[in-house]
């Protein structure tokens, strides 16, 4: 299976560069996965697409400002640390920039020395495992010192970091933000439950390995990176009985989605717990609890187009994404949303 079976041209000025000033104004195309047939909605209908007994289920991972830039003592030259994954207590997994300048051993320095920091380890994916050194609580520090790490394609500055997070965000600790919630509104929600929706949350810390390209031409040789993921017993108990009960089970994301895919057990119950996720779904592949997926509008050949191509079809989603740039959807992040049903 190629990746080039799943690219397509974007004009780049429909690359959405800010949010909108209310979330639920965005467009809603939705999907008919079986037919391909295609919509055209505002989100704020979306609680009209849903019906009693659905379960929708959100990722509320709360976006640290992982985005450190710094100097090395001595030399006095620029770097850039994006914090993806904490391994252990102080010790992360990050994102280096200059790469070839930071060997093991290497130190670095935040802000006038408030932050210092040494390279432990350059693993095989030029990624490093990078040894902190601070007083008081890390995430405090980086409240003080890091910035929002927005994807490249986003070259406006973010003037309220909040709109790169979900209303209901909680638990911090994602690289990045899971941009299909970004639509929702506590109203929204309100008028989800109202219908007799049961609206529950599950935790995954999203990396940028998600948003990787592929870089082989069989996707089936892509390696996907491991992100961190916690299923409550709550939102499992819940997912299953809307399933016993003939409800759909709506994954806001394809973080949900994934995680919704990898926790569920042969039996086909969703299990509750944590574990280190690392699923890769693409066309070939057999949902086993996500009926219904709500999210955002992909780049070519990513993972995420992948995904969304095994639930509705590659020609039906590619045939979306034709009618969407026509109609001059708004694309990534702060972009237009899809709900595929």
């Amino acid at each position: 299976m190629d990746k080039r079976d799943f690219y397509f041209d974007l004009p780049p000025e429909l690359i959405a560069q800010t949010a909108l000033e209310k979330r639920d104004s965005s467009r809603l195309l939705t999907l008919d996965k079986n037919s391909g047939a295609v919509g055209h909605r505002i989100f704020s209908d979306l609680p009209e697409l849903l019906r009693a007994g659905d379960c929708l289920v959100l990722n509320d991972s709360r976006v640290i400002p992982a985005r450190l830039i710094g100097n090395r003592p001595g030399t006095g030259g620029a770097v850039e640390l994006i914090l993806l994954t904490e391994r252990e207590n102080g010790l992360w997994e990050c994102l280096v920039k200059p790469g070839r300048r930071l060997r093991e051993n290497a130190r670095i320095e935040f802000g006038g020395g408030e932050l210092t920091a040494s390279v432990e380890h350059v693993k095989e994916d030029g990624n490093r495992l990078v040894r902190f050194d601070y007083s008081g609580i890390f995430l405090e520090t980086l409240e003080r010192l890091g910035q929002m790490p927005l994807p490249p394609y986003i070259t406006k500055r973010l003037d309220n970091p909040e709109r790169y997070q979900t209303v209901y965000s909680k638990p911090p600790g994602s690289a990045a933000a899971p941009t299909a919630g970004l639509h929702f509104t506590e109203q929204t929600l309100e008028r989800i439950r109202d219908r007799g929706v049961d609206v529950r949350f599950l935790t995954l810390h999203v990396g940028l390995g998600t948003f990787r390209p592929v870089k082989v031409n069989d996707i089936r040789d892509h390696t996907m990176h491991s992100e961190f993921c916690i299923v409550p017993e709550a939102t499992a108990d819940a997912v299953n009985a809307a399933r016993e009960n003939g409800g759909r089970v709506v994954a806001v994301g394809t973080t949900s989605c994934r995680t919704l895919e990898y926790m569920t057990g042969n039996d086909g119950r969703l299990q509750s717990g944590s574990v280190w996720n690392d699923i890769f779904i693409y066309p070939g592949y057999s949902f086993r609890q996500t009926d219904a997926l709500l999210t955002n509008f992909h780049l070519p050949e990513s993972t995420l187009i992948m995904l969304i191509s095994a639930m509705a079809g590659r020609e039906n989603v590619l045939a979306a994404y034709a009618e969407a740039i026509a109609q001059k959807y708004r694309f990534f992040s702060f972009g237009d949303a899809m709900l595929i049903y």
